[in-house]
């Protein structure tokens, strides 16, 4: 087994079967493509070159061409050798989380978080200086940094202020809480050095599997509601079903008693215009008489 190349998302948490609680960090893993095989014979040495598409987004023409020599069509900007113990690959191959099973150990290795310029204070814990006796400007002070006479001079390595953060870091024997090969994650339990988004390593561990694991079960994301508020299509050639035909009735019923007071009105009119002219006869034969 050799290691993969991923990418850190964050963390979360996570219970298992056993209901304890657990701390993880989801790490994208893969899927990564064996772009290079080294061999004693001709390299001196026995290593595999995993290639994982990085944040970049394009290569430059050697680069493109190592990888399609390798029959790798895809943008590869990360790539890194694994030693060999034992196990055979070929150019081309692609390798996926399910490399890596529940209760198994890996070590993980990232670059930590750049801090910028820091103090000693900040970046070695300093303690500082005294707050009293008139020390009003000594309190983030690094203090003495070496001898006079002897040894005359600064020893290579003191701690003083300087660049913070950015180097590479390893953390061993994490546990892998829980693996979703769908999506190509790995959730493994504590920290990982760097930033959300930031390249990492994922290699086997040094310990021995958890014996008696259970792993967390993801629950499955409830359906959209869009889905289930889709149009329906009906078939116009399907026959009409006894639901239909009953709200077909009450809908013709419904413009018959539309229509019904509108019929009465107009006969009501009807009648008040007979007796309107009825009256005015009547009154001009009296007239005349």
């Amino acid at each position: 087994m050799v290691g993969m190349i991923g990418r850190k998302l964050g963390m979360m948490r996570l219970y298992d079967g056993a209901g304890r609680s657990r701390a993880v960090t989801v790490i994208e893993l893969g899927p990564n493509r064996v772009t290079q095989l080294r061999t004693t014979e001709r390299d001196g040495y026995e290593a595999v070159q995993i290639g994982f598409a990085g944040n970049r987004k394009r290569i430059n023409r050697p680069e493109r061409g190592h990888l399609r020599a390798a029959g790798v069509e895809e943008v590869l900007t990360v790539l890194q050798e694994f030693p060999l113990e034992g196990d055979s690959f070929e150019r081309g191959q692609t390798l996926t989380v399910e490399t890596f099973t529940p209760g198994e150990y890996v070590t993980v290795s990232g670059v930590s978080k750049g801090r910028g310029f820091a103090g000693g204070v900040k970046r070695w814990n300093f303690r500082g200086g005294p707050k009293t006796h008139g020390q009003s400007d000594r309190h983030r002070a690094p203090g003495s940094v070496g001898a006079g006479t002897t040894p005359g001079k600064v020893w290579k390595g003191q701690k003083m202020a300087g660049h913070m953060g950015s180097e590479a870091k390893t953390i061993i024997n994490l546990l892998v809480v829980l693996t979703d090969p769908a999506r190509n994650l790995i959730f493994v339990e504590g920290s990982v050095p760097g930033a959300d988004d930031g390249i990492v390593t994922v290699e086997p561990g040094r310990r021995p599997p958890l014996k008696d694991y259970v792993a967390p079960v993801l629950h499955v994301a409830a359906p959209v509601v869009e889905d289930f508020l889709a149009p329906v299509v009906v078939d116009e050639d399907e026959p009409a079903t006894e639901a239909e035909d009953a709200v077909e009735a009450d809908e013709a019923e419904a413009a018959v008693e539309a229509d019904a007071p509108a019929s009465d009105a107009s006969s009501a009119e009807g009648s008040d215009s007979e007796a309107v002219g009825e009256s005015s006869d009547d009154t001009e034969g009296e007239a005349a008489r």
